[in-house]
């Protein structure tokens, strides 16, 4: 049965269900939705409302494999279907479902439509939950999964298009039911959820979410054998299907489980601790990975480890490994988790006052000479006189005036030093807090070095850096090389469809590839195919395979390959690029050896291994794993960077 919008829509108007099978009334009555085709082409305009629906999209959707000829003609049918069930919008009489150039976009209202009231009362509920009035975000959170029948849209999942859209609903709808089972733990009312989250964990037995929500109601009932046993099964399940522990923040609990009583945590705790959070959002088609992340929780959660660099090529999915495992460990650190990027959008460093600055402000760090009211985002300096932006930092000056800068105020690109007070202020707060810091993009020791842990407090920090940053110790290192070929091709069949990619599976391999497996460009080739659906495989293909145009090809809208090389070599010294592109061509044929390198840079042995180990350093070139001596090591430089160093030397020479 459809529920009623919480507002009554106008006298005939349609009330659409997508939180179930698909489904619509008026007036009380069901209404028919036709031949399947045309109900596929109705679900996906009202999985995307008041938004603009590609025809690809549509096409893809109702024909995923081999669209007729007359496709294009059908749809405009079974659109004007749709018009003529949705009617008009009652505002002028304009057609709820118009054509202009970004595709089909239906107008629909909140109380038309089960998906838009839904999200309504979820974000109600959440905003109510950080004011602390749990009651109420309760009850709104229990009211938008009322509007929740089962699986969505589950009658027409044979579809890929409209899978991936139902999929994405039934995300949403798992988190707020995650929400308002925690909420009700926390008011002391866990009992009320323990039937629905037993189904919904049989549904979803590798939700880990769940899974704890299950076993703090579970024990709030006073049945701890129950919720011991919870983690015991999906423990035995990790191990069998993927290999892998649950985190260690289940691991604590189930712990903590076995030494307390019946209990629940504090009213208040869970939704302060949500403010707190800054994440982007997680990686949507994070693929493969899976020992480095599961060497990533690991050490996140352990008690000695509170430095972790996770390094790699530029584009390896370095940022994405670390945002993966943030979002991943919400419960472990209930003080916040905070990311904070270490270059600026052109890719320059960025000083460690500002880096400070932002954490101060992200975290609530009272610093000496800060500002109140004043963020970071003006780019000044608070504690240098007439200079705001950035609290508890030491202008350091070089020539112009007074103290080397006119009027005592740093000039634009002056270095700019933390001051030991705002340090120590820093320190101090990661000594009291539980927190997460995810330092993306660091470019050298220096710009980190003094935010860093140091003492053995309960702060973790995760850096991601090209280079290997050798000078900060003692940390612990998670190096990422190039995907496998079996997990690039799931990356990439995530993104043009599994049945375009099994239309030329030896093509689709030849393009992963010649993108050296990297994820970004993987991803960059995706999005590509996506748009160029007329292209072929194979044809593709050939584009990459050509070292002269292969950058060339990988551009997809503001994200370019060879933009993040540029920024990868303007990182080497001098000496470092002028030997990569020395090493660039006999390296893009499968590797290089210690003489081949000792040829290509015209040197002795001692003065080759020690360039090589330079580049290793920077990121530039990937060594063996495990150990082996110079001579028997095969080194390797990414395809896609031996292409620009080569582009560069060649523009040198000319």
């Amino acid at each position: 049965m459809i529920r009623p919008p919480a507002r009554p829509a106008p006298a005939g108007a349609v009330y659409f269900s997508l939180l179930g099978p698909l489904t619509a009334v008026r007036d009380g009555r069901p209404l028919p939705l036709g031949p399947r085709k045309q109900r596929i082409v109705l679900a996906t305009l009202l999985s995307r409302p008041n938004t603009p629906v590609s025809v690809d999209v549509l096409t893809d959707a109702v024909w995923p494999d081999d669209p007729p000829r007359t496709a294009r003609k059908n749809l405009q049918v079974y659109v004007s279907a749709a018009r003529a069930l949705l009617g008009s919008t009652g505002a002028g009489d304009r057609e709820r479902v118009v054509h202009g150039c970004g595709g089909y976009r239906l107008t629909i209202d909140e109380c038309e439509l089960d998906t838009l009231r839904f999200r309504s009362l979820a974000r109600a509920g959440r905003s109510a939950g950080e004011r602390g009035d749990l009651r109420a975000a309760a009850r709104l959170l229990r009211e938008a999964l009322d509007l929740w029948e089962g699986p969505p849209l589950n009658d027409l999942r044979d579809s890929s298009g409209v899978a991936e859209e139902a999929e994405r609903l039934e995300a949403r709808c798992l988190t707020v039911y995650e929400d308002w089972a925690e909420i009700e733990t926390e008011l002391g009312r866990g009992a009320a959820a323990v039937d629905g989250l037993r189904d919904l964990v049989e549904r979803h037995p590798l939700r880990e979410r769940l899974r704890v929500a299950w076993m703090n109601s579970l024990h709030q009932a006073g049945r701890q054998a129950e919720a011991l046993a919870v983690y015991d099964d999906y423990r035995q399940l990790l191990a069998r299907e993927l290999g892998l522990e649950p985190s260690p923040a289940m691991a604590a609990l189930y712990k903590a489980m076995l030494g307390r009583g019946r209990t629940h945590r504090p009213p208040t705790a869970g939704r302060e601790s949500a403010r707190g959070t800054t994440l982007p959002a997680a990686p949507r088609h994070f693929t493969g990975r899976r020992e480095e992340l599961r060497d990533l929780l690991g050490l996140l959660g352990a008690t000695d480890e509170r430095v972790v660099i996770v390094s790699g090529p530029a584009g390896s999915g370095k940022s994405a490994l670390a945002l993966r495992a943030a979002h991943l460990l919400g419960d472990s650190f209930p003080d916040g988790r905070f990311h904070v990027g270490v270059r600026r959008e052109d890719g320059s460093a960025r000083t460690p006052a500002e880096v400070l600055g932002e954490l101060a402000r992200l975290c609530g760090v009272r610093v000496p000479g800060s500002v109140p009211g004043v963020t970071s985002g003006t780019g000044g300096v608070p504690g240098v006189p007439g200079v705001p932006g950035v609290p508890g930092v030491t202008g350091v000056t070089t020539g112009g005036g007074p103290g080397g800068v006119a009027g005592g105020v740093p000039a634009v690109g002056v270095a700019v030093a933390v001051s030991q007070g705002a340090e120590e202020a820093w320190q101090e707060w990661l000594s009291l807090h539980r927190a997460l810091i995810v330092l993306d993009d660091v470019p050298d020791e220096a710009s980190v070095r003094g935010l860093l842990p140091r003492s053995s407090g309960p702060s973790s920090v995760v850096l991601t850096a090209r280079g290997q940053l050798p000078g900060l110790a003692p940390v612990h290192r998670i190096a990422l090389a190039a995907l496998a070929d079996t997990e690039a091709l799931e990356l990439l069949g995530k993104l043009i469809g599994a049945g375009r990619l099994r239309t030329d599976p030896a093509a689709a391999l030849r393009i992963v590839r010649a993108c050296g497996a990297l994820p970004l460009a993987v991803w960059v080739s995706g999005m590509r195919l996506a748009v160029l659906r007329h292209l072929p495989l194979a044809e593709f293909a050939d584009r990459l395979d050509d070292p002269a145009a292969a950058l060339d090809e990988l551009v997809a809208g503001d994200v370019s390959v060879r933009r993040r090389m540029a920024s990868g070599w303007q990182d080497l010294a001098a000496d470092d690029r002028q030997a990569l592109g020395r090493l660039a061509g006999p390296a893009q044929e499968g590797g290089i050896t210690l003489d081949g390198a000792m040829e290509a840079l015209g040197c002795g042995e001692r003065a080759a291994i020690r360039t090589v180990e330079s580049l290793i350093d920077a990121g530039a070139v990937t060594s063996p794993t495990g150990e082996v001596t110079a001579h028997a090591a095969l080194y390797e430089v990414p395809r896609l960077l031996c292409l620009y160093a080569r582009e560069r030397v060649g523009a040198a020479v000319e």
